[in-house]
């Protein structure tokens, strides 16, 4: 089959939007994908969570090199976060690929872990905005102790949580790393969140793939839309009616959490061999 013959305009289509979403909110990449893939497309829940994270990793590398180029990125904070979140990723992936056989049971799983975390994240996005306001109150009496300890179980928690639904790494990421450095500007935090999560996205990814969760074809329509749409997003995200847009996105998140569950809640239906007719003699 050629190129071009594999291309599927409606799933370029989705990986545009989501990428606009992504450079202007910097929230959108698995909390938005992964339910499209699996409410809008029909992928499964193992192979939409597998092909995200490697479209999370690669349409994140163009908002990292942003970052990197204006020099918004505290790489202590990435170290840090690192420390807990391979680890765990990788605890997770083999967790993973040892229950992988369970078939119906770990789909089971992994669509209300993802239906949760999208919950969760729908309420972060809300409280990202008042965070911004009241940020440097709620950090004053955060020991180093604390903030190093803190951003080390952080990581460790988005490393499960991204590897099991490829969720967490973004809104939920920078809703507790605002709180646990208040001083530090809002750029900066953004910046070292998007660096995380392409190394973490990459290796979770990779384990999915050599477990064959990951759509390759599927993978490269998405790319298609998603990094023209990220550069896109990132020009207007300046711009961006914030007032309208977080609400929309978190409401967008709470259907599809609400929809997940509702699936994950839902029987399959068996199917029924209907009857042979019996020919009249």
């Amino acid at each position: 089959m050629s190129l071009m013959g594999s291309i599927d305009l409606f799933h370029a289509v989705a990986g545009l939007l989501v990428g606009v979403l992504v450079g202007v909110t910097g929230v959108g990449g698995g909390s938005l994908m992964t339910p499209l893939l699996v409410l809008m497309f029909g992928v499964s829940a193992k192979t939409a969570v597998g092909t995200d994270l490697l479209f999370a990793a690669l349409t994140k590398i163009v908002g990292s090199a942003v970052h990197g180029k204006r020099d918004t990125i505290e790489w202590p904070i990435v170290r840090r976060m690192a420390a807990g979140s391979v680890p765990a990723a990788l605890v997770t992936l083999l967790v993973l690929g040892w229950i992988g056989d369970v078939g119906k049971s770990t789909e089971h799983i992994i669509l209300l872990s993802l239906a949760s975390l999208l919950a969760v994240t729908s309420v972060a996005v809300i409280g990202r905005k008042w965070l911004f306001r009241h940020r440097s109150d709620l950090g004053a009496t955060h020991s180093a102790g604390t903030t190093l300890y803190g951003t080390t179980i952080l990581g460790a928690l988005i490393g499960v949580a991204v590897s099991l639904s490829s969720v967490g790494a973004g809104a939920i990421g920078v809703t507790v790393l605002l709180v646990l450095y208040p001083r530090l500007p809002v750029a900066r935090i953004v910046g070292s969140d998007i660096a995380h999560a392409v190394p973490l996205a990459l290796i979770a990814g990779t384990g999915h793939w050599l477990m064959g969760d990951v759509n390759g074809v599927l993978l490269m329509n998405l790319l298609i839309g998603s990094i023209p749409g990220v550069i896109v997003g990132s020009y207007l995200s300046s711009h961006a009616p914030d007032k309208v847009l977080q609400p929309l996105l978190a409401a967008v998140l709470a259907v599809s959490s609400w929809q997940l569950f509702v699936k994950a809640r839902t029987p399959e239906t068996p199917k029924v061999e209907a009857p042979a007719q019996v020919q009249p003699h």
